[in-house]
């Protein structure tokens, strides 16, 4: 056992000791995962990896007084149901570790798919430099994984919000991408300098219908609502990427569009009517439907 490193900072707390509390203080408020959020917390705020502390809950580690009443008000937040990437100011997508924060879409899993078929798009095209766009960037997600996966290409991203645009400018500058150039705003009319000469245009679009409420406090109460909503039926949005894309793109060049998992044969339906052809709609890991392609 090492010694205890709590000397004079108060009364040490075990560390597993303190996981099984907040474990079962996120269960008490409907965590789905309360278990991982407790160790991701606690890495966190201990500045090491969640193996680390498990490794560190096995040994039955101490932990200082001051880190754990920081633990304890972390725990408070998550299980108010505040995004977890909030509170640790991160959010893993890809190889990235994207900063996030109030006034930004917190990037999700799901979106990986998206970035995944631009990214296999750029790598399948002939053009030594080829282009590619996300339209309405948000906290960069997409046009990082672009850019950073995909170094021969060049990058382009919009974002109309000015909160969003702020964590996007502070991904791109912390990656060091400089294959990517980020504008704020609209996408409507965006990078007209680069009309018929881009490869892929991708965009994770708000596509959540003005009625609906989002099942998750996370999403229903943190997600700025500009992120969310996209009309009637959710894809007012859609419908001006895709008279855009077809402006953007190349010949031959790919659309992708992210949208909700009952949305497919909608989205299909105004590509094929903007005159898209070969439109298709992906499944994401959970088997559903996640994000519709199409060829200019």
């Amino acid at each position: 056992m090492q010694a205890d490193p709590t000397q004079g900072d108060g009364e040490a707390a075990s560390l597993r000791a303190l996981l099984n509390e907040a474990a079962e203080a996120l269960a008490a408020a409907g965590i789905q995962d309360p278990t991982v959020d407790a160790e991701l917390l606690a890495g966190h705020v201990l500045g090491v990896s969640r193996g680390s502390v498990q490794a560190k809950a096995v040994m039955d580690v101490r932990v200082p007084q001051s880190e754990s009443a920081r633990l304890r008000e972390a725990v408070r937040r998550r299980a108010a149901r505040e995004p977890l990437q909030h509170i640790t100011g991160r959010a893993p997508f890809r190889s990235l570790e994207l900063l996030v924060g109030p006034g930004v879409f917190v990037p999700r899993p799901e979106t990986e798919l998206l970035a995944q078929l631009a990214v296999d798009a750029l790598r399948s095209s002939a053009e030594p430099e080829p282009i590619g766009i996300d339209l309405g960037t948000g906290s960069g997600a997409v046009a990082l994984a672009m850019a950073t996966e995909v170094p021969h290409a060049s990058i382009f991203a919009v974002e109309r919000s000015p909160e969003a645009y702020e964590w996007a400018r502070r991904n791109v500058n912390e990656s060091g991408a400089g294959n990517l150039e980020l504008m704020r705003g609209d996408l409507a009319d965006a990078f007209p300098e680069l009309e018929g000469r881009v490869a892929v245009v991708a965009s994770n679009p708000p596509y959540v219908p003005d009625d609906a409420i989002p099942r998750d406090p996370e999403v229903r109460l943190f997600d700025p609502p500009a992120a969310l909503y996209g009309g009637e039926d959710g894809l007012d949005v859609v419908r001006v990427i895709s008279r855009r894309a077809l402006t953007l793109l190349r010949p031959g060049g790919l659309v992708a569009i992210e949208h909700g998992e009952f949305q497919g044969e909608a989205v299909r339906s105004i590509l094929d009517a903007d005159g898209w052809h070969a439109s298709a709609t992906h499944v994401d890991l959970t088997l559903r439907d996640r994000v519709t392609t199409a060829l200019r």
